[in-house]
């Protein structure tokens, strides 16, 4: 039976709802523990979306010449050998998508039961998370058609909100906050510091999903055509909306009201529109997390799809319905994420989460020089704009902020190199034949 493929709108829907989620409407107020310049915030942001930009232009070349699913999976076995794609494949399973996707329904949860004058238990929130990971599930384990059409939905509904929130805030409020946007000599030293390159990692978080679109190639339609700039659009279109939330956030709320604060949209709408209307802001701003719990609950389940194809004792991950959905793989992942839920902290999952997957995508965008090298003959439908500055530009502002990670957060981040050693256990236990 002839599966359908997903249209080019659902696909741009997606890599857009992975990355608007979690981290914009909460990492700013851990950014604010160590920096209080705007102009600095601001340049965070900008930062974070141009290495998004190059990493998305770096992938589009790899997967328009490699168009099958699976993301860095995929990529990496082609490139380095099957234990690198395998590595990447546990990584994105049990941090990649597992890890953001519990992030985003706390998150949801947070906004949601802000509406409550006294606030909600915190097995309320985690009662809430968990719901709505159940709920999402069921709807993607079944037909694409549905699912597809839903994510498209939200996705609009979530860019509406957004620019709607950011217009009225800045009219609701008299007097804005005391910022400065301009730099000054001051702003030299912040953004060569190590607080600076660390905040990096709550940014590039933000911005995580922009490679999103790869994980769904083999079901693309004419992936070669259309991958490139459904990849740069997403991109674009964040870093665009990501720099005005913040502009807003910090026009309009003292800075110390939202500083270590997660719930700095809600803090936000307060601020701009009083208790009754920063309930509801609340309220509405939840809703567009669930777009990013149901993107990822669609991308990150693929990867496991394509490591079940490739390794026989995992197969079971490769079961797929009659329309073709990983409805075993969609389970796994989503379990994953509700015990994240009920066993971890939201920070350390964040930064955690963030070095690992900067680290994956930094070996993937490395892989553009090697493949070159490699296979020059292999098709290219799209070569990286600006190559080789683009690619070299991410992996030099990544490669800085790793750096620094390990040296300020040295927990966090040998904790996630124990997880790459693991998954380099798992595959000496599981070899498999990966393809070439």
């Amino acid at each position: 039976m002839a599966t359908t493929k997903f249209k080019y709108p659902t696909v741009i829907a997606v890599v857009i709802a992975n990355m608007v989620g979690t981290g914009v409407f909460t990492s700013l107020g851990f950014q604010l523990l160590e920096i209080r310049s705007g102009f600095a915030l601001l340049l965070l942001w900008a930062v974070g979306g141009l290495i998004a930009l190059c990493g998305a232009m770096t992938y589009a070349e790899l997967g328009s010449a490699m168009p099958r699913s699976g993301g860095e999976y995929n990529f990496l076995t082609r490139i380095y050998h099957p234990a690198f794609g395998f590595v990447s494949g546990w990584v994105s399973a049990t941090v990649g998508f597992a890890g953001p996707t519990a992030l985003a329904a706390i998150t949801f949860a947070a906004y949601a039961t802000a509406v409550l004058p006294q606030g909600a238990h915190p097995w309320l929130l985690k009662l809430l998370a968990c719901g709505l990971i159940l709920a999402l599930t069921a709807l993607h384990s079944g037909r694409r058609r549905n699912s597809g059409g839903t994510q498209v939905i939200f996705t609009v509904l979530k860019i509406a909100v957004i620019v709607v929130f950011c217009i009225a805030a800045v009219m609701a409020v008299d007097v804005p906050e005391p910022v400065r946007f301009m730099p000054t000599p001051d702003d030299i030293e912040i953004v060569t510091g190590g607080a600076f390159a660390v905040a990096l990692i709550y940014v590039s978080y933000a911005y995580t999903g922009w490679n999103a679109a790869t994980y769904l190639s083999g079901e693309l339609e004419n992936p070669q055509k259309t991958l490139p700039w459904i990849l740069i659009s997403g991109t674009l279109v964040v870093m665009a909306l990501y720099l005005a939330l913040n502009f807003v956030f910090l026009r309009v709320t003292p800075m110390q009201a939202m500083v270590g604060q997660v719930e700095v949209g809600y803090i936000t709408a307060d601020a701009a529109f009083g208790a009754t209307g920063g309930r509801f802001a609340g309220l509405v701003l939840s809703m567009l997390l669930i777009s990013t719990v149901s993107a990822m609950t669609v991308a990150g389940p693929r990867v496991l799809q394509v490591i079940g194809q490739d390794f026989h004792a995992l197969r079971l991950l490769a079961h797929t319905n009659s329309d073709g959905v990983p409805g075993v793989a969609i389970v796994f992942q989503s379990s994953l994420a509700i015990l994240f839920i009920l066993t971890s902290s939201f920070e350390s999952v964040l930064v955690f989460s963030g070095f690992i997957l900067a680290l994956n995508s930094f070996a993937t965008v490395l892989g553009v020089f090697v493949l070159r090298l490699r296979q020059p003959e292999l098709a290219r439908p799209y070569r990286t704009f600006l190559y080789p500055l683009t690619p070299l530009l991410y992996l030099a502002l990544t490669g800085w902020t790793l750096l620094f990670v390990l040296i300020e957060r040295p927990v966090e981040a040998l904790f996630g190199l124990g997880i790459i050693a693991s998954g380099l256990l798992l595959y000496a236990i599981f070899p498999g034949a990966a393809r070439p």
